[in-house]
């Protein structure tokens, strides 16, 4: 359950960190059910903090430095690396806690593994990248550095049957990477995500007040997206975010089942508050 205290840390530690250079990186679009399976590698979608390394520092999405330990970082390479600072499945808020502080914990980190799945700027396929992202992970021995295990289906049968059983054991869905892709930077159609739900961000502008149990407390946000449409979340709110929302002005995450004929999000649920870094 998500505490008080971290809803603080998730909205101010995040601010602490120092800027840097905003990475260039691949970015996925979403999966279409026209595409032959068999030409691309499949994983698993982390629900971690992406981070970039340029051979010497972690760097956020957001072009932040992220505070790891000299220990953790200490056998990585001097060749840049794309992957994602994760802690498990379902453990997001914890994650974005450990790595967004300004004074890294050294207890905490000890939990924290950084997974690869690409080599900016490298030459070669995808294929072919995946083999040299398995060298250098051979090659520096690390506890605190692996790859992002890839493997093949047959068909979209198969595809679906695997999101279904992952996303079952808190699995938050799939990434299909082709495999004769050279590495490219900004939105491309070489890489996709595949989720059974949708998920996107809207702005807070409101609170509705509970009733029954969560009487004195917030019975739902009142969010505005980004084509100015208003409508409130309730579903995946804790009692702890009831009692302490993100406040105004903030920026959540949620995941919706398709659209109403109204054009509103079907199902609507709170995740988190927007990963800041």
């Amino acid at each position: 359950m998500v505490t008080n205290k971290l809803i603080i840390v998730l909205l101010l530690c995040c601010f602490q960190l120092a800027a840097a250079t905003k990475p260039d990186l691949l970015l996925a679009e979403v999966y279409s059910d026209n595409i032959d399976v068999q030409q691309y590698w499949v994983s698993e979608k982390l629900d971690g903090v992406r981070a970039f390394w340029n051979g010497e520092q972690l760097i956020s999405r957001g072009g932040n430095v992220i505070a790891a330990p000299g220990w953790f970082v200490a056998d990585f390479p001097n060749q840049a690396l794309d992957g994602e600072l994760w802690l498990g499945r379902n453990q997001f808020a914890q994650t974005l806690s450990i790595v967004s502080k300004h004074q890294a914990v050294d207890n905490e980190w000890q939990q924290i593994r950084y997974y690869i799945f690409e080599l900016p700027n490298a030459g070669g396929t995808f294929s072919q990248r995946i083999d040299a992202m398995h060298n250098i992970a051979r090659q520096h021995n690390t506890p605190f550095l692996t790859v992002v295990p890839q493997f093949r289906l047959a068909d979209n049968a198969q595809l679906m049957a695997k999101l279904n059983e992952l996303e079952a054991s808190g699995a938050e869905g799939l990434m299909l990477h082709h495999q004769d892709a050279l590495y490219k930077t900004g939105r491309s159609s070489d890489l996709l995500k595949l989720k059974t739900y949708q998920d996107t961000e809207a702005q807070v502008i409101g609170y509705r007040p509970g009733k029954g149990k969560y009487q004195g407390m917030v019975g739902a946000l009142v969010v505005k997206t980004a084509d100015g449409k208003e409508f409130a979340i309730g579903s995946g709110l804790t009692d702890a975010l009831r009692q302490t929302p993100p406040p105004i002005g903030s920026v959540i995450t949620y995941r919706y089942n398709g659209l109403t004929k109204h054009g509103l999000p079907r199902f609507a649920r709170f995740v988190r508050v927007r990963q800041a870094l």
